[in-house]
């Protein structure tokens, strides 16, 4: 049940659609959990469409939300979303950088603009939007950023090379970022999700007749440790406390959010 552990603040996602309408991906179940408990939300996300459907189910629960499209990898982008969000809000206390894409090319047969547009959506992207931000919380004396990692910054998944250095990068500036800004009351924290069903994540799986689809995963959950994979509110919880007080004294964090994955032995099973 929400109890207002928000109240009063702003808070800007960057990634906040999902590839498929109607569907709940990481960044729309943060906004609405956000909005649960008493944030103003601006929504954003490549596709404007995608980010108004996370507006609209957020005002659907009696929140705020306001739609925005940005590309995440260009500062004029970005800078114009901050700057509409202080005319419209006058403050940022939480900052949500979910943007996050994927290349499976092998690193023999990569491109360079493969690489390169790996890196800038997943590292570029929250340079830029921590950027842009971190002024206005450093005038507050307060706020919280919280910045989706993955499992694979630290654990080999297969062969994404560029996904899992993009990761890795993710984590040192996570945790660089924290101490920079530690002395103006500003925190900055990672999550690391494991197998998430997400739009995204379910994508990889959607190949063929419905029977191998739900084979495939049976299959990969039987591989995890609880035998289940999680949901885009298990990512959103997470960031629920990293973003409130409860989490004051929290700060550097890369917190794996992954059922223990990162734990297991491919020889225990």
């Amino acid at each position: 049940m929400a109890n207002g552990r928000l109240q009063d603040r702003v808070a800007i996602i960057f990634g906040a659609g999902s590839m498929k309408p109607g569907e709940i991906s990481n960044g729309r179940a943060a906004a609405l959990t956000y909005a649960r408990e008493g944030a103003s939300v601006v929504a954003v996300d490549l596709d404007l469409a995608a980010a108004q459907e996370t507006a609209d189910a957020v005002a659907g629960e009696g929140g705020t939300c306001v739609a925005m499209s940005a590309d995440v990898a260009l500062a004029a982008d970005v800078e114009a979303v901050v700057t509409a969000t202080i005319d419209r809000f006058q403050r940022i206390d939480i900052l949500h950088n979910n943007v996050g894409i994927n290349d499976f090319a092998l690193l023999a047969d990569m491109t360079e603009a493969q690489w390169d547009r790996v890196m800038d959506a997943n590292v570029k992207g929250m340079f830029l939007a921590c950027r842009a931000v971190l002024p206005h919380m450093v005038r507050q004396q307060s706020g919280a950023i919280i910045n989706i990692s993955a499992l694979a910054s630290v654990r080999y998944l297969g062969p994404v090379v560029a996904y899992m250095t993009s990761k890795a990068a993710v984590n040192g500036f996570t945790q660089s970022v924290a101490l920079e800004f530690a002395e103006h009351g500003i925190r900055c924290n990672a999550i690391l999700p494991g197998f998430i069903d997400t739009p995204a994540g379910m994508s990889a799986y959607e190949r063929g007749d419905p029977e191998t689809v739900q084979a495939r995963k049976d299959y990969r959950n039987s591989k995890l440790p609880g035998g289940k994979s999680g949901k885009p509110w298990d990512i959103a919880n997470a960031a629920l406390f990293l973003a409130s007080d409860e989490a004051r004294y929290v700060n550097g964090v890369l917190l794996p959010v992954d059922g223990g994955v990162m734990l297991y032995s491919p020889t225990a099973k």
